[in-house]
């Protein structure tokens, strides 16, 4: 678990499914992962991050208000597999929020400490987070929590048609 000011990122609990299949569900969020989840699909992907986090201490970790203790995103590091990106093999950096809570410094709040914990805490001489170049608050996010644009390293999403919208994706990185 990592606290912020205003947050806490932590593993899901079984009464985080609703908030988290709203997040996982919503087309506004969905839009710039080209990927809107269903029920069934969300609590896998829940699952799944659950049991990364388990396995490893680290991944892809529910956001919730110390307020409430809801879920309003996920944050947090992702293993990246050989072959599986042309940014190679490394941790990814990644974010969601839901709509009702962008441009309020959450995402950046999160990701900070997010990043500032696997810098700390992962053998590894980087940390990545890429996005579509037209998702200029994501990027935004990037810079703010002391990220830097790595040009030579943009690619094209292998998973995305070739005339898909957010094909082009722009690489940042935070080194130690």
């Amino acid at each position: 678990m990592i606290e912020t000011e205003r947050l806490v990122l932590r593993a899901y609990r079984e009464e985080d499914s609703d908030a988290f299949a709203a997040l996982t569900g919503d087309p506004r969020v969905g839009y710039w992962v080209a990927n809107v989840k269903d029920r069934a699909q969300s609590d896998v992907m829940m699952d799944r991050l659950n049991a990364h986090i388990t396995a490893h201490g680290y991944g892809l970790w529910g956001v919730a208000r110390k307020t409430d203790d809801k879920i309003i995103g996920l944050c947090g590091l992702d293993p990246i597999a050989e072959g599986d990106l042309p940014v190679g093999a490394g941790v990814e950096m990644a974010w969601r929020m839901i709509p009702e809570v962008w441009r309020q410094g959450l995402a950046s709040e999160a990701a900070a400490a997010a990043l500032g914990w696997g810098l700390a805490n992962l053998d590894v001489p980087e940390i990545l987070a890429f996005t579509a170049d037209t998702n200029l608050a994501s990027q935004g996010v990037m810079r703010r929590i002391g990220m830097k644009a790595d040009p030579a390293r943009d690619f094209d999403h292998p998973r995305l048609a070739a005339d898909h919208p957010l094909l082009r994706h722009v690489v940042y990185a935070a080194r130690r």
